[in-house]
Order: structure tokens, then C-alpha cells, then sequence
């Protein structure tokens, strides 16, 4: 087996990837409201700026920088999804469990990157942004509710239309071109 090597660095900003077990699920847009109380609950405990994020029905993106001198970016996944999973067990969504008694909603691991620099900070960001058209669950990026580009729009960043409107003619927009 291959042994995975995360990138601990305290005070990073990282790109991540998390889904659920289940490819064909949607608990997360039908429980978004979980899963943000999940992100503000362990914001409280285990502080981070989200960057950006975007929440999609199988699977989210999210671009996360820790505090200085703190590098476990793992325990706060963790923390989110276990707060998450215990939400959809307290509203009484149905959730299979593993040989092991746990329950069998997100996949075991995540997939990391850590931020190189500002124009690697912007590529993944924008990755995040359009990856709704991407997967064509919108037809632009600001017609998806669950993302953090309404607010860079809001504060001026993004202009409304950004990543377009209508069509999309672009599938690999925020891949890395090198």
C-alpha cells in the first residue's frame, strides 16, 4: 500500500477535496444547514479562515487557511464531519453503518494541496468558484447558491457575471495549465 504524505504547515493555506461515500448522494445541499452549523461548530473550537468554499450534493471544495503555529487541519476535517454525520442522525436521516459500527457517509480520507503562492491561491480558488458549471449543476457559477462567490461578489472582488453566463465553453476552467 502506498503511504500518503500530508503537508503540515503550521499557519497554511491549503486546497481541499471531501466527499461522501456515496457519489450519488445530495445530503449536502439537502442539508446545508448542517453542514454550515458543522463549520461555524468547529470554527469555534479549532479556529480557520474558509477562504472559499463551495458545497456541492456529493462532494465540497474549500480553500482553508489555519492559524499561525497550527498545522492539524485533519482534526478539524474530522470535526466537521462528525458534527455533520451527528446532525443528520438528530433529524432523523437514515445512516448505514460500517463492520465497525461507524456510520458509512463520508469517504475515509480527503484529498489536500497546499497553497504555493498568490497565483496558486488564485487558480484554486477560482477552481472552487466554477466547479458548479464545471459539473453542470448551474449555468454559471453565481446561479449555485451553495458557494462562497456570492460573497466575493458582495465585497467587490468578483464581478457578478464572473465565470460567465449561460453556456459553459470552458470545462477546465482552474485546472492547473503548466
Amino acid at each position: 500500500m502506498v503511504q500518503y504524505r500530508r503537508n503540515f504547515i503550521p499557519g497554511g493555506t491549503f486546497f481541499f477535496t471531501v466527499t461522501l461515500e456515496d457519489r450519488t448522494s445530495s445530503l449536502l445541499v439537502e442539508h446545508v444547514g448542517l453542514l454550515r452549523a458543522a463549520f461555524r461548530a468547529t470554527r469555534g473550537k479549532k479556529p480557520f479562515t474558509l477562504d472559499a468554499v463551495v458545497i456541492l450534493p456529493e462532494h465540497l471544495h474549500a480553500v482553508m487557511t489555519l492559524p499561525s503555529g497550527d498545522a492539524d487541519f485533519s482534526d478539524r476535517w474530522r470535526q466537521i464531519k462528525s458534527h455533520f454525520t451527528r446532525g443528520l442522525v438528530a433529524v432523523g436521516v437514515p445512516l448505514s453503518a460500517n463492520h465497525r459500527g461507524e456510520y458509512a457517509l463520508w469517504q475515509r480520507r480527503f484529498w489536500e494541496h497546499t497553497i504555493r503562492n498568490e497565483r496558486d491561491l488564485e487558480r484554486c480558488i477560482d477552481y472552487v468558484h466554477y466547479n458548479p458549471a464545471k459539473h453542470r449543476l448551474a449555468s454559471s457559477p453565481a446561479n449555485w447558491p451553495h458557494s462562497s462567490l456570492h460573497r466575493y461578489i458582495r465585497k467587490g472582488i468578483l464581478p457578478s457575471d464572473w465565470g460567465g453566463s449561460g453556456a459553459i465553453d470552458n470545462d477546465d476552467f482552474g485546472e492547473r495549465k503548466d
